[in-house]
This record gives structure tokens, sequence and C-alpha cells, in this order.
């Protein structure tokens, strides 16, 4: 017969497991689309995917550039970028909405998805940021600046965690996101 304790660790354990199994992903949190619409990082399951904090108006946007190159590349792989107009450092995403598609579209000729604004730190930080950096994250640590970079794998694992100033076509982001292409 088992003694209650052993009981008690088992039952503890089964628990622990149906949790993590449950516990949501970054894909599950909604989203809205620059458009308006409700969404989710989970229309991209089963893709890679950069998440990226951009501002029209910051020393490091020529870095749209290189993010629509990137996504250009890899996307018929199973690769996107999606980025995330965020107004938090220094007041480098002014502009609403239309503005920023008219910007991205004819500066930098963006055909990777745009998400509504968001805030990225602070009171209001929206879920997501709050998945990505929380404590119980696997890079915890507020963002720094605009142009903060996610990868995440298909299955909504975060893989890699690239600063503000490491740009999307440096080799350790290409090497991350082939790596990840790769893997099934």
């Amino acid at each position: 017969m088992k003694s209650l304790a052993t009981l008690s660790l088992g039952l503890a354990a089964a628990a622990m497991t149906a949790l993590a199994a449950s516990a949501p992903t970054v894909q599950s949190i909604p989203l809205k689309d620059i458009d308006g619409k409700s969404t989710s990082l989970k229309a991209y399951k089963g893709k890679v995917v950069l998440v990226v904090n951009v501002a029209s108006k910051c020393g490091l946007t020529p870095q749209y550039d290189a993010l629509e190159a990137v996504h250009t590349k890899y996307s018929a792989k199973g690769f996107t970028v999606v980025g995330f107009p965020c107004n938090d450092f220094g007041s480098q995403e002014p502009g609403t909405a239309d503005e920023i598609k008219t910007f991205c579209s004819t500066k930098y000729n963006v055909t990777f998805p745009l998400m509504e604004k968001l805030h990225v730190k602070g009171a209001e930080q929206h879920p997501l940021y709050t998945a990505l950096t929380g404590p119980g994250s696997a890079f915890p640590g507020d963002i720094e600046w605009n142009f903060g970079k996610f990868l995440v794998g298909r299955d909504g694992t975060v893989l890699k965690r690239f600063k503000p100033q490491t740009k999307p076509d440096a080799p350790e982001v290409v090497e991350a996101i082939e790596a990840a292409l790769k893997a099934k």
C-alpha cells in the first residue's frame, strides 16, 4: 500500500504536468492587427516568427530594410516577421495606424504583418510582452529600446532574444532563424 506522502507527491506531480500542458503560449495571447482586427500569433502557428517592437522615428528605424529582407528571404520556408509599433521610447512612434502603415509601405516597402500599437513596458505593458520579458519567461528583463527582437519557434516556444542594436540580418540572427526553420 502506498503511503499518503507518496500519493500526495504523485498527485502534485500530475497536477503540475497538467498545468504545464495547459499553460498558455505566446501564440494564445489575444492581439489586434494594424487594422484593429482580432488575431494572435496562433495565426502563424507552424511558422518561425521574429517578433519586433518597431518605431518610425528612431535611429534604428532603418532596420526595417533588413527586417523586410529576412522576411522575404525566408517566408517561403515558413518564416515571418511580425512588427509591433510602440511609442514607449522617446515618443518615436507617434503615428496613427494609417500613418504607420503608410510610412512602412512607402518608405520601406514592408510586406510583413504589423500589429496594433502597444506598450512593451510599464503599467500598460501588453500581455504578450509580459510573457516575453516577465520573470517566468525564457529571456526575462525589460525591453531596452525600439527594435528588440524575439525569435519564436513553430510551436510558440521563445527561442532567442536579440538586443535592439542587433541587426535583423546579423549572422547570429540569421543562424538562429535557419536553425529554427530546420527544426520540426
